[in-house]
């Protein structure tokens, strides 16, 4: 084989291999985001529009959140402090027909002291949103829309409409860390009825547009 054969051969094996190398990286860069997207859901949508669509950027903060948070250990809540907790979602709703501005306030705190107590971190907000985001991606945006709107009304800028929508969408929110382990839904919501020490029973009020129901 002439020199120049040989050449064009080891040129043609060069490329090749360039080749098969990019193709793997994108493979394995493909697999990740999609492995990412399984996990996170609407949060990994969300990140990425909040890093202006930089997806490596995004991908980059989900992976932490999973390397900090993915292995968080935590509880669940007693019976006694389920059912208080049960009872004073109730009472922020009902609430809601005097002072909407007061009850997503108290809804908001009621959420950050639920997440402590199921064992989330609770020095910062950030941190806190970042550990539930990892265990609980498809309702932690409720969280966030009633922790934004309390400090909207805090300035006088929330309308009753935007807080009546924080309460409902952070439903689902604290339904899922309230509910005992091994919960089976009641139905197709997954909604149900606790009886309260009192004997009354007690349920997830939805907030229609004119206030409580």
């Amino acid at each position: 084989m002439s020199t120049g054969a040989i050449i064009i051969v080891v040129a043609a094996a060069v490329v090749l291999v360039t080749l098969l190398a990019a193709v793997v990286v994108r493979a394995r860069g493909g697999g990740r985001k999609n492995a990412l997207r399984r996990h996170f859901g609407p949060e990994y949508d969300l990140n990425v529009a909040e890093h202006a669509g930089d997806t490596k950027a995004a991908e980059r903060e989900l992976d932490e959140r999973l390397r900090l948070y993915q292995d968080l250990k935590t509880e669940p809540l007693s019976g006694e402090l389920r059912e208080h907790y049960l009872a004073e979602w109730v009472g922020t709703q009902e609430e809601f027909i005097e002072s909407p501005e007061r009850a997503v306030a108290g809804a908001d705190q009621l959420l950050a002291r639920l997440a402590r107590d199921r064992g989330y971190p609770s020095d910062r907000y950030e941190e806190q949103v970042a550990a539930l985001s990892v265990h609980h991606a498809d309702c932690v945006q409720g969280y966030r829309q009633v922790h934004v709107a309390a400090a909207r009304a805090r300035m006088g800028r929330a309308d009753t409409e935007e807080l009546r929508e924080a309460v409902v969408h952070a439903r689902p929110f604290f339904e899922e860390l309230v509910k005992p382990p091994h919960h089976a839904p009641d139905g197709p919501q997954g909604h149900h009825r606790h009886t309260g020490r009192a004997g009354r029973k007690t349920h997830a009020w939805h907030i229609g547009k004119a206030g409580a129901r």
